[in-house]
């Protein structure tokens, strides 16, 4: 049973949407159901990050950087 559902984007999103749905021949409304369809059931277990990953946890405390640091850091690389 299909159902509505009204969903507020910013506008400049919404024109990519509707970009891509033209380039795919899909519309946004397939697009956002394949995306929903794709999320976990809530009984499984969430993704769990790789070993890798999860051996940096913590490296960073006690050095005295913020969040904040890290986003002047990538404002300065992406410029």
């Amino acid at each position: 049973m299909l159902a509505d559902l009204k969903i507020r984007v910013e506008q400049e999103l919404l024109e990519r949407a509707e970009a891509f749905s033209r380039k795919t021949g899909r519309s946004v409304s397939e697009i956002i159901s394949d995306y929903l369809q794709r999320l976990p059931e809530p009984s499984e277990e969430p993704i769990r990050a790789a070993p890798i990953v999860r051996s940096l946890r913590g490296a960073l405390r006690g050095s005295g950087l913020t969040e904040e640091d890290y986003h002047r850091y990538l404002e300065r690389k992406y410029r």
